[in-house]
């Protein structure tokens, strides 16, 4: 049954291309991934949902689709949260519809088989997949420099998929396993010098995909110059693949990783500080939220630091259900920003902050929303990032005797400035758009307010960061059911 959310979006992207209404059909089909993903929630642990073809022998590939434990459930509740979001709103250039619809639900369709997938090798191809539609809706239907953009984004993460094809399938060699399914794979025993160099290609592999520093320069202009739903679907939701993946494949070589946590920990620093810096330097909204995006992974990035320092989920039993509410709440709140942002680009024909300002009189709603998300991005408390981000940090004092501190408590107390600096642009960027006086020579006072077809998606996704911050538990009681023994592993037993 799982099935459903991958050939839904791919039947209605082959519609589309075959002239069937595609705003209509995709729409539909957004709502229709929402439904079932939020339906999952009260029985995702039940068979109905698994699914396996054997598509080649030896080796044995299947492709095999499944909630394989709570953080599957958790990023396709994501996944169907910002697909809707990025069908709902926007507005689609007239002559470019098919291409426009049909590449929003292939790269839905990709996210969801990359989160479903408990099959190593359609893993990896799922995300692949998703990218495809990534590269042509950005060199296409982008907006300014997107030629180059483009380029960049596509070098960048071939580059990193590549490094990433390498690390997979050294790590399936020295399993020994002919059977590239997780539940096998899982089972191997790899000897501790061959893990050290399997977690060397996978770190660099996902970090690049994830935009770890210093492989993030790829981000930022890309989201700048990507049509609104690209934007919010890679950055809100496809660059959590690198890791997901890094902690769906941690139980593998445990000991690879510890052997590079120190530079994991100087590199996520560098994405919390030296990032920070430069996205309070931005001048255009689009650019700083493409740099905080960045800077925002450097959190995530120290909860895995946290679980591997530790020695694992049971040592640290913190660090991982830590890093899946950050992802869900960073997923939702960056979207609604660029979903927002694009918005206020259509409005008034600028991102420009000292083109803008007033925009709060025109336009309330509008500027209640940005503010509300551009709290949570802070992480205010009540919302889902404060909740995320607490968990990190206590995650990173995990086991702390009073007394010696280690190098990811010295992170974790650097990585707080982190939470200054945010307040720093997002605050700033708040009061020169929706404050003060209308900027003479620009549209700020004739601005309307959102459309109906806007507010909707944009309430969910608001409402979504205030359930999950003000009771947690929402989604911690998902991540936490099974953390010591997976859907397919149960299923053996």
């Amino acid at each position: 049954m799982s099935l459903i959310f991958v050939i839904l979006p791919l039947l209605a992207a082959l519609s589309i291309l075959f002239n069937y209404n595609p705003q209509k059909v995709a729409r539909g089909t957004a709502a229709v991934t929402l439904f079932f993903a939020l339906g999952s929630v009260f029985c995702w642990d039940a068979s109905v949902w698994g699914l396996s073809f054997e598509m080649l022998s030896k080796p044995s590939i299947h492709l095999a689709l499944d909630f394989y434990d709570g953080m599957s459930v958790v990023m396709v509740i994501l996944t169907a949260l910002v697909l809707f979001a990025a069908t709902w709103s926007g507005k689609c250039p007239e002559q470019n519809q098919r291409l426009w619809y049909s590449s929003i639900l292939l790269i839905g369709a990709g996210a969801f088989g990359a989160f479903l997938a408990t099959d190593i090798f359609f893993f990896y191809a799922f995300h692949e997949l998703a990218l495809i539609p990534t590269f042509l809706m950005i060199g296409n239907l982008g907006t300014g420099q997107r030629k180059e953009a483009a380029w960049k984004i596509t070098i960048y993460l071939a580059f990193g998929s590549i490094i990433l094809l390498g690390g997979l399938i050294a790590l399936v060699v020295a399993s020994g396993s002919e059977n590239w399914l997780f539940s096998e794979l899982f089972k191997a025993d790899i000897p501790a010098e061959s893990q050290k160099w399997i977690a060397l290609l996978l770190i660099l592999g996902f970090g690049i995909l994830v935009s770890l520093f210093p492989f993030h320069t790829w981000a930022a202009p890309a989201y700048s110059c990507a049509p609104a739903p690209v934007a919010m679907l890679h950055a809100g939701v496809l660059k959590k693949f690198g890791l997901y993946g890094l902690f769906r494949l941690y139980p593998m070589v445990p000991e690879g990783m510890q052997a590079w946590v120190g530079w994991i920990i100087v590199l996520l620093l560098g994405n919390i500080l030296w990032v920070g810096f430069v996205t309070i330097n931005q001048r255009r909204l689009d650019s700083m939220l493409g740099n905080s995006s960045v800077m925002h992974m450097g959190y995530i990035f120290l909860a895995f630091a946290a679980l591997v320092s530790s020695g694992g989920l049971e040592a640290n039993p913190l660090a991982q259900p830590a890093a899946i509410v950050l992802m869900f709440a960073h997923g939702v709140t960056i979207a609604l920003l660029f979903m927002l942002t694009d918005i206020i680009r259509r409005k008034t024909g600028t991102v420009e902050l000292s083109e803008l300002g007033g925009l709060a009189k025109a336009a309330p709603n509008l500027a209640f929303l940005f503010g509300l998300a551009g709290m949570a991005s802070i992480g205010l408390p009540g919302l889902a990032n404060f909740a995320g981000e607490v968990m990190v940090f206590l995650a990173g004092f995990h086991g702390f005797d009073g007394q010696n501190f280690s190098a990811i408590q010295i992170a974790t107390i650097l990585a707080l400035w982190g939470v200054v600096i945010s307040a720093v642009y997002m605050l700033r960027a708040f009061r020169k758009t929706f404050q003060g006086p209308a900027v003479e020579n620009t549209s700020s006072e004739k601005v309307k307010d959102l459309g109906k077809f806007c507010q909707i998606p944009a309430a969910i996704l608001a409402i979504s960061l205030l359930v999950v911050g003000l009771y947690p538990k929402s989604l911690l009681s998902l991540i936490n059911k099974d953390t010591s023994a997976p859907k397919a592993a149960q299923s053996e037993n």
